[in-house]
């Protein structure tokens, strides 16, 4: 493999980054399992997408090292946090994975900035751009379930994230559908 073109500092970023994708897509897992241990398989389905994309985001990070003649350094993976309150602590949870996420990418781009790394800040912006939406959406989210009090409410939050993911295309393994 040639000598990789991408400087110290920039690396140190993107291989952080990879890892750190792997580590939400482990805990978006952990939150679809806990998810269909209470019964609510579409917040089960949802999570279980998002460990998905949190893969392909990863992957996305290693073809570009691996492009630039770098080979990726995975890591351990923490475990994630598995006990939770209720779906109020799940979907705050996820807000929070997204925060990092963002920060994570964030620093990404800094480096990228800093150290004129035109490669580098183009595969970043799509990701600063993904951040912002998944960012939204997990506010929504925990938006909508602490709205979801009434007698019913989860249950009635955990039906519409089913349907919404059948009418947009979603196998129940987080795939695309036919």
């Amino acid at each position: 493999m040639p000598d990789s073109t991408i400087k110290p500092g920039v690396l140190k970023e993107l291989q952080r980054q990879v890892n750190q994708e792997l580590g939400a897509a482990h805990a978006y897992l952990a939150l679809a399992a806990w998810c269909h241990d209470q019964n609510l398989k579409g917040f089960a389905r949802y999570f279980s997408t998002q460990a998905k994309e949190e893969r392909e985001h990863a992957q996305k990070f290693m073809d570009h090292l691996l492009d630039r003649g770098t080979m990726p350094r995975l890591s351990a993976l923490p475990e994630p946090k598995t006990d939770f309150g209720g779906l109020a602590d799940i979907a705050q949870q996820a807000l929070s994975m997204e925060q990092s996420n963002s920060a994570g990418v964030n620093a990404c781009y800094a480096a990228a900035v800093r150290d004129g790394d035109v490669a580098a800040q183009v595969l970043l912006q799509w990701f600063v751009t993904e951040q912002v939406e998944e960012e939204n959406w997990a506010n929504e989210m925990v938006e909508r379930v602490e709205g979801a009090n009434c007698a019913g409410g989860l249950s009635d939050l955990d039906r519409h994230i089913e349907r919404y993911l059948t009418e947009n295309g979603m196998n129940a393994n987080g795939g695309e559908g036919k």
